[in-house]
């Protein structure tokens, strides 16, 4: 590997963060860290910086914080940087044409998950959506559609069934920052052809919404064992109890209902403190938080709150 090829990232959250080090820590010339402007958060409205922003200080990186790419501005100021590739770990924003086509090995992108499955915003929490047994990270050449480029590797990764977003997003995360370098390697080589998707196999996931965290309980308790766990750590899967927000944080699945309502809150067994008839079967909760009040597990939030079983939880 040259060590004078000039590296531009691209990333925001915490999952861009490992490929970001390692890029690093293989004394590649980062010449500058792209990310999203700080946010504004929590009742005072206190910036805070991404979490690839913290890294990129830490490792005394160059950032940069556009809100768009798609100006002259920002393109001609990231020409400043004469990049010769481009990587991309889910920076949240679109590249336009121009920057595309500035560096002249591309823009690769890391994407958590076997494409053409899932192309989009919340590839991972779609995964556990749908109950699959396998996902991986996809490293693609961008071109101007959304995660439709030609694929140049890529590799898989078991999901468990204690698997969350937030867990499962770690795990493909270290596994990219592995993959980086020899692909980086074979690819400045010439040594890998990209292979076209098949767009007639692509599925699309939107982005996850606050609202998306709310739980039906006339679903099956294996769908809301999954959205528990694809909405951890954001936004979380939640119900209401006593007037506010009750969230569930860890579950199991148990079979059969015992002929009670949808909603119904049960006694627990193996494991878990209580359960929720829900429509078909039902699920055990082990972990909880109460709105205003620290998480939890389940048995001491019963013990303080003895009325809850036999309480039919809205749906």
């Amino acid at each position: 590997m040259k060590a004078e090829l000039r590296v531009v990232f691209m990333g925001t959250p915490e999952f861009a963060v490992p490929p970001l080090e390692r890029l690093v820590q293989e004394h590649h010339s980062v010449v500058a860290v792209y990310t999203q402007p700080d946010q504004p958060v929590g009742r005072g409205r206190a910036l805070r910086m991404s979490p690839v922003k913290a890294a990129a200080q830490r490792l005394n990186l160059r950032v940069v914080q556009p809100d768009d790419l798609k100006g002259r501005a920002a393109a001609e100021q990231l020409a400043l940087f004469q990049p010769d590739i481009i990587i991309v770990a889910a920076f949240g924003q679109i590249l336009p044409r121009p920057v595309l086509d500035m560096p002249r090995y591309g823009c690769l992108n890391l994407h958590p998950s076997l494409l053409p499955r899932y192309r989009g915003a919340a590839p991972v929490a779609a995964a556990i959506l749908a109950g699959d047994g396998v996902t991986g990270i996809t490293i693609m050449l961008m071109d101007r559609g959304l995660d439709t480029g030609p694929i140049i590797v890529q590799e898989k990764m078991a999901i468990s069934p204690e698997d969350t977003t937030g867990a499962l997003s770690v795990r493909l995360s270290h596994l990219a920052a592995q993959m980086l370098p020899g692909v980086l390697s074979r690819w400045l080589a010439g040594e890998i052809k990209p292979r076209p998707q098949n767009d007639t196999e692509a599925t699309y996931c939107s982005a996850i919404k606050k609202e998306d965290g709310e739980i039906d309980w006339q679903l099956p308790a294996s769908d809301i064992w999954r959205r528990v766990r694809a909405c951890q750590p954001w936004p979380g899967a939640y119900t209401s109890w006593g007037g506010r927000r009750l969230e569930i944080i860890e579950a199991v699945v148990r079979r059969g209902s015992g002929g009670k309502r949808v909603g119904e809150v049960v006694p627990g067994q193996g494991g878990a403190a209580f359960g929720v008839s829900t429509g078909d079967g039902v699920l055990g909760v082990i972990r909880v938080q109460l709105q205003g009040k620290r998480a939890m597990p389940a048995a001491d939030f019963l013990r303080g709150q003895r009325q809850l079983i036999g309480a039919v939880l809205p749906c």
